[in-house]
């Protein structure tokens, strides 16, 4: 089977455990996110792939071959750490050929190379600058350019993106994107910033608790996560208790019916955990209370100009909803509003 599959990694540092029984597949030619909080294990498990950590159990193919004891040497993958990791006493060029040199390539394959990939990246008028005299996103252009220079199979990013400013660091996750599409390499890329994942992989891989907890698209993984954990941990999410009361309905604490698409195997009286995201709430003045739509109260207001957050509670939950302004009618702390929560967008996240 073609692209670099893992079956039942492990690594376990003493009695302490990184990373636990992963098993993915990530095909040819797409921008792989692992996705998760700080200690889940997403950087030990790109050290594993580039070969920078031996395994303590499990095996990684590369097309069909057992790479999981091959030196990272040997692997022939590029890599991007956070810090980068350029030569700070080098220019621009003499970082982008160093790969090539240590593999023997001729001087002028060198020089050729370096120039296709300063055009490549757009940096051609500084091949003789020092990197240290860049700004922090050229230097991250040429760290990515050294990390393709010798054609790799895989690119590997480290959070590479961590130590910019917020709106640099946008227009870098633009620029990847649109490289690695261009060239068409395996990219996986770790990354704690659940937005950078969203907007930029093919494939999605949320781990937590040192395992993976579900891989999928990111609008799979928004809109139908596989439980609480992704739930909690993509995006804003209203995640409540309920009670099933059969026929596809559940009760909240406070007593108020909602009809929602249950899962078959959820019995009668059974404890549920809902999920409704805050953009799916439709909060509307004060009227009697009608299917999915309940009576509350605004507890909290946050206008962050192109949104405004509205707090309310409502049968004996706190929710969160997501409007713009254009849709508000001047709701302030105290005043009665109704909520509706469309079924579609309601989700038994589990018992």
């Amino acid at each position: 089977m073609s692209g670099l599959i893992l079956e039942n990694v492990e690594k376990h540092y003493g009695s302490a455990c990184a990373v636990k029984d992963v098993n993915l597949h990530l095909p040819e030619g797409k921008l792989v996110c692992f996705l998760g909080p700080s200690g889940c294990g997403k950087t030990t498990l790109l050290r594993m792939i580039a070969g920078l950590e031996t395994l303590t159990g499990g095996e990684i193919r590369l097309d069909g071959e057992d790479i999981g004891h091959t030196p990272a040497h040997l692997r022939n993958f590029g890599m991007v750490f956070q810090s980068l990791a350029l030569f700070p006493h080098m220019t621009v060029g003499e970082n982008i050929a160093y790969p090539l040199k240590l593999r023997g390539v001729s001087k002028a394959d060198q020089q050729a190379r370096v120039v296709e990939l300063l055009e490549l990246i757009q940096l051609q008028p500084m091949i003789d600058r020092p990197v240290a005299k860049l700004s922090g996103g050229q230097r991250q252009r040429v760290a990515i350019a050294r990390a393709i220079a010798s054609h790799p199979k895989i690119l590997l990013l480290d959070e590479p993106l961590s130590a910019l400013d917020a709106k640099l660091r946008e227009s870098m996750q633009v620029e990847i994107r649109q490289l690695q599409q261009r060239l068409n390499i395996t990219t996986i890329m770790v990354t704690h910033d659940q937005r950078e994942a969203m907007t930029m992989a093919d494939i999605v891989v949320v781990l937590g608790e040192h395992r993976v907890q579900q891989v999928g698209t990111p609008i799979e993984i928004y809109r139908h996560p596989a439980n609480e954990f992704v739930a909690d941990f993509i995006g804003s999410g209203n995640i409540f208790p309920a009670t099933a009361l059969g026929d596809g309905k559940v009760v909240l604490p406070g007593g108020d019916a909602l009809q929602v698409p249950i899962c078959s195997s959820i019995v009668v009286g059974q404890k549920v955990i809902m999920l409704i995201r805050p953009e799916d709430l439709q909060l509307s003045p004060p009227q009697a209370t009608a299917g999915n739509r309940l009576l509350g109260k605004v507890t909290f207001v946050r206008d962050i100009g192109a949104t405004i957050e509205t707090t309310v509670e409502c049968s004996g939950v706190t929710f969160t909803a997501l409007s713009t302004p254009c849709q508000g009618f001047g709701l302030g702390i105290g005043h009665p509003v109704s909520v509706t929560l469309p079924s579609e967008a309601c989700r038994v996240l589990g018992a």
